[in-house]
């Protein structure tokens, strides 16, 4: 059975595939160093959680530039910033490498 997704989610995932993740920031290489060591894994949200207190001021930075941006994406098509997250999420799962760690909304984590 195939689902039907509402128009501005349809919208949206075009958008977010069309224009790549977003611009890759100064500190990704800090970031890719993070998940490798397994020290950050990304969430089902499209967030970043520390798996080693260590990385937690690493992850409030991280999150709170994904959180602008989903912010704005929201705003721009009309939909909620979490549902943007999850889009997201999506997108960073298939880009990030081998080894990197998800946690799933039932707090489950598995390594890609």
């Amino acid at each position: 059975m195939r689902m039907r997704l509402g128009f501005p989610l349809a919208v949206l995932i075009a958008v977010v595939l069309a224009t790549g993740l977003f611009a890759v920031p100064a500190s990704a290489q800090s970031l890719d160093d993070l998940r490798a060591s397994g020290a950050v894994g990304e969430r089902y949200d499209g967030l970043v959680e520390a798996r080693n207190p260590s990385a937690a001021a690493a992850v409030a930075k991280i999150n709170a530039q994904r959180k602008e941006i989903y912010a704005q994406r929201a705003a721009s098509q009309g939909v909620p910033a979490d549902q943007v997250g999850r889009v997201y999420a999506q997108e960073i799962l298939q880009k990030a490498p081998p080894g990197t760690w998800f946690l799933a909304p039932d707090n489950t984590w598995t390594q890609k």
